[in-house]
C-alpha cells in the first residue's frame, strides 16, 4: 500500500468504523475492523461476518485476543459453520486457529503461505516477518470452487500477485466481492518479490476487470464501489508507474534507489523500503519482457538500463 504518484486514482479515505464494533456494510454482511493502524493496515485489518443464524467468517484477523473475543461476541448465539482466508498476511489469517478452536469450524483457502518463484541464490524471503508461516487451511480451494452455507454461496476468485496465494471470493447472494489486500479504496497494493510478482497482480486485475460485481469489500479501509471502473483505473495507474520507470531508465542506467527518489514524489518515509519492493517487481516483469537488462537475476541491488 504506497502512496505518491497516485493522483489517477479516485481514492476514498471515508472510513469510521470503530475497532471490534460491528458494522452491517451490505446485505448480510456485517464487519469488525480489528485494533491494529498503521502504514500498511490503516485504520485496521477487517473481519466479515456473512449470513445469519449460521454464519461464515472472512479474514479472522491478527493474534490479537481482543479483536477474537469481539469477533466471537459478535457471533455469540449463531453457528460459524465456516472461516474463509484471502491470503497469509499475519494482518488476515493467524486468528483462524483460535476461531476454529472456539467454533469448530473449517478454514477455508487457497493454500499456505509460499513466495511467488524460486528463491535466486543468496537470497531471503523478505516480508517473513509479515507472513503466517504456520498457516494450513482444512479445504484446500481451486479458482472457480464454490461453497454454499445458509443462505450464502461464496465463489473463490484466485487472485495471486499481492501474495502468491491470495483468494477473492465473490457473494453471489448480494452481488459483491471480498477482495482481500487486492483491490483497496484507500490505497494501492504492494506487490513485493518473492512473495508478490507484479505479472501475477496485473494478470489477477485484468480477471476482476472482466467482472461485473459492482462492490468489493476489501481488507482495509471502505468498500470500492463502481468496482470494474475503479479496477481500470489500478491498472491505468500500474502501466504508468512502469513508464516513469522506462523514462528514467532512458536518461541512463540506475539503481532501485534512485529509481524510487525520481518515481515516488512525497513519499513517506516509513514506506521507501515497499516502494523499493515494488519497483523491483516492476523490474522483474520489464527484465523479464526484454525492455530492461540488468547483471543475473533482478534485485534490490542490481543496476539497470534499457535493454
Amino acid at each position: 500500500m504506497i502512496h505518491g504518484m497516485n493522483d489517477d486514482i479516485p481514492f476514498d479515505k471515508n472510513f469510521t468504523l470503530k475497532p471490534d464494533q460491528v458494522q452491517e456494510v451490505a446485505p448480510g454482511v456485517r464487519a469488525m475492523v480489528a485494533d491494529n493502524p498503521g502504514p500498511f493496515t490503516y485504520k485496521g485489518t477487517i473481519s466479515y461476518i456473512v449470513g445469519s443464524g449460521s454464519v461464515a467468517i472472512i479474514d479472522p484477523g491478527p493474534d490479537d485476543v481482543g479483536h477474537i473475543n469481539a469477533l466471537l461476541h459478535a457471533v455469540r448465539g449463531e453457528t460459524v459453520s465456516h472461516i474463509f482466508v484471502t491470503h497469509t498476511h499475519r494482518d488476515h489469517s493467524p486468528a483462524a486457529a483460535q476461531i476454529k478452536a472456539a467454533t469448530g469450524a473449517k478454514v477455508y483457502a487457497q493454500g499456505p503461505h509460499r513466495p511467488a518463484r524460486p528463491l535466486h541464490t543468496g537470497e531471503v524471503r523478505r516480508l517473513d516477518a509479515s507472513n503466517d508461516l504456520d498457516f494450513r487451511p482444512d479445504v484446500a480451494l481451486g479458482d472457480g470452487e464454490t461453497v454454499t452455507g445458509s443462505g450464502w454461496t461464496l465463489q473463490a476468485v484466485a487472485t495471486p500477485g499481492h501474495t502468491a496465494n491470495h483468494m477473492a471470493y465473490a457473494f453471489k447472494e448480494a452481488d459483491l466481492l471480498f477482495a482481500g489486500d487486492h483491490v483497496m479504496a484507500w490505497s494501492t497494493t504492494i506487490v513485493a518479490p518473492p512473495d508478490g510478482a507484479m505479472s501475477d497482480y496485473m494478470a489477477s486485475l485484468q480477471k476482476l476487470a472482466r467482472r461485473s460485481e459492482p462492490l468489493y469489500l476489501s481488507g482495509h479501509g471502505a468498500p470500492v464501489r463502481d468496482a470494474p471502473r475503479y479496477v481500470q483505473h489500478l491498472i491505468r495507474h500500474r502501466q504508468a508507474r512502469e513508464a516513469s520507470i522506462l523514462h528514467r531508465l532512458a536518461k541512463g542506467a540506475a539503481d532501485i534507489p534512485t529509481i524510487v527518489r525520481a518515481v515516488y514524489i512525497g513519499l513517506d518515509p516509513r514506506l521507501v523500503g515497499a516502494a523499493a519492493l515494488s519497483v523491483l517487481a516492476h523490474l522483474e516483469e520489464l527484465v523479464a519482457r526484454g525492455t530492461v537488462a540488468t547483471e543475473g537475476p533482478p534485485s534490490l541491488a542490481g543496476i539497470y538500463r534499457l535493454a
